[in-house]
């Protein structure tokens, strides 16, 4: 199957690049041999089922059960500065 004829001046003004004319062409063949590949992995028959994994991997899952936390007075008792109630860090943006 013959590939289409790639217009590489729109390609390039799509992605507002500034291309000369030896640009133009060097790029025109190397993205026809890119597609000229492409044309040829197409071709191969797979029929396996598409994985992720080498493995089969089954979902654990575990019961989702509500457990105590920590209460507000033991998560701030470890900060090095707090304000109010609230744990006090520096400013990241002036």
């Amino acid at each position: 199957m013959p590939s289409p004829q790639i217009d590489i001046h729109h390609i390039a003004k799509l992605s507002r690049l500034a291309l000369s004319d030896e640009e133009a062409l060097q790029y025109a063949g190397q993205l026809n041999r890119i597609l000229g590949h492409i044309d040829q992995l197409s071709s191969y028959e797979l029929d396996a089922e598409p994985s992720a994994h080498a493995m089969p991997i089954f979902d654990v899952i575990r019961p989702d059960i509500a457990m105590p936390g920590f209460t507000q007075e033991e998560a701030l008792s470890n900060a090095p500065r707090r304000a109010m109630d609230q744990f006090q860090i520096p400013k990241v943006m002036e």
